[in-house]
């Protein structure tokens, strides 16, 4: 849990988990951890999505990304780094 564990391009949870509770329909906390394609889809559902559907798919994206930003909030230092660092998890 101290600083001087961390390793070369580890990402912070704190970081991620905020980013995806403030700024969640934007899939900013997707390209923060690093998976490009899957923040991709975020903004093609919020933006092309939220065109065709009033705004609706735009709402249900920033609600899977809040829920997403929790998750990342809840895990311990050790299993974030485990799950969305070392092995790649990228949704949920």
């Amino acid at each position: 849990m101290s600083a001087s564990k961390s390793t070369p391009g580890a990402k912070n949870k704190v970081a991620a988990g905020l980013l995806g509770i403030f700024l969640n329909c934007l899939g900013i906390h997707k390209f923060y951890l690093g998976y490009n394609k899957e923040g991709g889809i975020y903004l093609a559902i919020t933006l092309g999505g939220g065109l065709i559907t009033c705004g609706a798919a735009s709402g249900v994206m920033s609600i899977i990304g809040f829920i997403e930003g929790i998750i990342y909030l809840t895990k311990s230092d050790e299993e974030f780094e485990r799950t969305y660092v070392e092995n790649k998890k990228s949704w949920f």
